[in-house]
Parts: structure tokens; C-alpha cells; sequence
């Protein structure tokens, strides 16, 4: 690997990172740094929407609102770069506590893969699809799954 290839891997990696935590500290718009304007971002395996980045934003803010505490844990990175695009694969792990109808609250446990299209802009590297793939669910409330295969 040459400086070139390394620094552009650290970049990709310290985007995983930077949306992470702008999703965890719903800090939603830091996430102007890690999408693309026009970035497609497809939610739906673990529940979502899909849509472009400007909407799918707006519905985070929403969909995030009713779970109290959330973290995004984002590890196992593999990036294929080719000059000033790049495609990838990073895995998530996502507990999230969920209130349940008796005042209590649960952890549920999701596990999943972003697979990405990144572009290199004037401002660095940035996200300019995202699609979910599932890999698992842990704990999720029966109410909670009724309402995804409602969906």
C-alpha cells in the first residue's frame, strides 16, 4: 500500500466513525460531512425508509426521537478504492434502548451491514450511497415487530 492508499483508508474509516457518532449524539446535521447532497440512502432492511439524503435526514430526527439511548458500534471496514471513488462494507452493532408500554424501557440488539458508494470531493470523502443489508435482531419488543411487518 502506498501513503496515497493508506490515507485514503484512514478517511474512509474516520467517516464510519463521524457518522456514528452524529447519528448517536443526534447531531444530524455533522452528517452534511458524510453525505454526498444527493447521497441515496436505503433504511429499509432493519425497518426504515429509503430516499435521498435530504429527506432520509428529516425522518432520522423523527424515527430517532422515541429511543432514549442508542449506539452505533461500526468495525470490520473493507474498502475497494479506485482513484477518486471507492465501494465498501462496514459492519454495525446497534443496541438501542426501546420504552415499552408498561413505563419500563428494553435493549434490543441489531446487527447490520452498510454497503457504500463513496465519492472524493473538494471537502474529502464523502458517502454517496448507503444501502442496509440485516444480519440479525435481538430483543426487539413484540409490539415493535408487529409494527415492521405491518410496514
Amino acid at each position: 500500500m502506498d501513503v496515497r492508499q493508506i490515507t485514503d483508508r484512514l478517511a474512509l474509516e474516520q467517516l464510519a466513525v463521524d457518522y456514528a457518532y452524529a447519528i448517536d449524539t443526534r447531531d444530524f446535521d455533522a452528517l452534511d460531512r458524510v453525505f454526498t447532497p444527493d447521497a441515496y440512502i436505503d433504511y429499509r432492511a432493519m425497518g426504515g425508509i429509503d430516499g435521498r439524503y435530504p429527506e432520509v435526514k428529516r425522518w432520522l430526527g423523527q424515527a430517532l426521537a422515541g429511543f432514549p439511548n442508542y449506539m452505533h458500534l461500526m468495525g470490520n471496514c473493507s474498502y475497494q478504492i479506485d482513484g477518486d471513488r471507492a465501494v465498501g462494507k462496514v459492519a454495525c452493532f446497534n443496541p438501542m434502548v426501546v420504552p415499552t408500554p408498561d413505563g419500563s424501557t428494553q435493549t434490543m440488539m441489531l446487527g447490520l451491514w452498510y454497503h457504500d458508494r463513496y465519492l472524493r470531493t473538494a471537502g474529502g470523502w464523502r458517502i454517496g450511497e448507503r444501502v442496509e443489508t440485516k444480519c440479525f435482531d435481538a430483543h426487539v419488543p413484540e409490539w415493535m415487530r408487529q409494527a415492521l411487518v405491518a410496514n
